[in-house]
């Protein structure tokens, strides 16, 4: 198997290579030339920063098999890997450092904390000058009841606020997306962490921030595409609406962007999982993927893709 040699990537070589019947081969994912060792390779694995950077190897792996992604999303390959090349995710591995920044950015935001800070950085005693909030209480939607999703709704339990997922299809304990309309009006939070497709892309719209209550939060974790941006800035700016956003569309943010100026939004730069030990989640769950797939069996975090 082929696996990037950039630092990022370097820490998971030692676990892919205990993996029984796998072979562990090094490439540049900045180059096209490869050994012809290399491209006699099965298994692909793409950096995670900048994934799509190894997409020509695609083309030039001709016994390719399996593309293993060390992210839970899969838009930038599931439309470009051949239909006989298993491709799979990492899902799983994300969940608990991106859950954790849920919660962080959305206790940020109720407390006030970034008003808190500019009046610090004034010297100002700012008592009693912020209406700070509480989690306690509120109703939390969540869009996308994956490994992300679900860490999202058991952290938001334990500060004793309600969570409802929703997913394209329901289940046991899990909503439809045919039943957003009814519900988004009824929740304070909508937590965004679906994966971007046909269904979900633009699905946060003018009219889906309109049926949000007064003084409700946005948090997207996602894909920024999910969201009208122009829509989201418009209710921000009026000040009826507050966000939490560590992916925007475009990305990254023009520096010239209005929504760098609302007072009532916290931007980060798609940084939620960027925790330690956070790489060596995903190795671990791409290992257990690849090992299933050398001994013959069918990996968890398959792709379902249409053909």
């Amino acid at each position: 198997m082929l696996v990037s040699n950039e630092t990022d990537d370097r820490v998971g070589v030692e676990r892919l290579e205990q993996i029984d019947g796998v072979e562990v081969l090094t490439y540049d994912p900045n180059t096209l030339d490869l050994t012809a060792e290399q491209r006699a390779a099965h298994i692909l694995m793409p950096p995670f920063r900048g994934s799509h950077r190894a997409l020509p190897l695609l083309n030039r792996l001709p016994e390719l098999r399996m593309v293993q992604l060390l992210s839970a999303g899969v838009d930038e390959w599931s439309g470009e890997v051949p239909g006989h090349v298993l491709l799979a995710s990492a899902r799983g591995a994300h969940g608990r450092p991106i859950s954790e920044w849920v919660i962080s950015a959305i206790l940020a935001l109720y407390r006030q904390w970034p008003a808190l800070v500019r009046y610090q950085d004034e010297r100002v005693w700012a008592h009693r000058r912020v209406d700070a909030d509480t989690l306690a209480g509120k109703r939390v939607l969540i869009i996308g009841a994956g490994a992300i999703g679900t860490a999202v709704a058991k952290r938001v339990e334990v500060f004793e606020a309600s969570a409802t997922l929703v997913a394209r299809s329901a289940r046991d304990g899990v909503h439809p997306a045919t039943a957003l309309p009814d519900l988004v009006g009824a929740h304070d939070i909508v937590v965004i962490a679906a994966p971007i497709n046909e269904d979900t892309r633009g699905l946060v719209n003018k009219d889906f921030l309109a049926a949000m209550p007064d003084g409700a939060m946005v948090v997207n974790v996602g894909r920024g595409e999910i969201v009208d941006t122009d829509a989201l800035t418009a209710e921000l700016q009026t000040g009826r609406l507050r966000a939490t956003l560590d992916v925007t569309d475009p990305e990254p943010l023009p520096a010239e962007h209005p929504l760098w100026t609302c007072k009532n939004a916290i931007i980060s730069p798609h940084m939620s999982r960027t925790v330690p030990g956070t790489n060596a989640l995903c190795y671990e769950v791409a290992a257990t993927q690849i090992a299933t797939f050398v001994e013959g069996g069918k990996p968890s975090n398959m792709v379902q893709r249409d053909r």
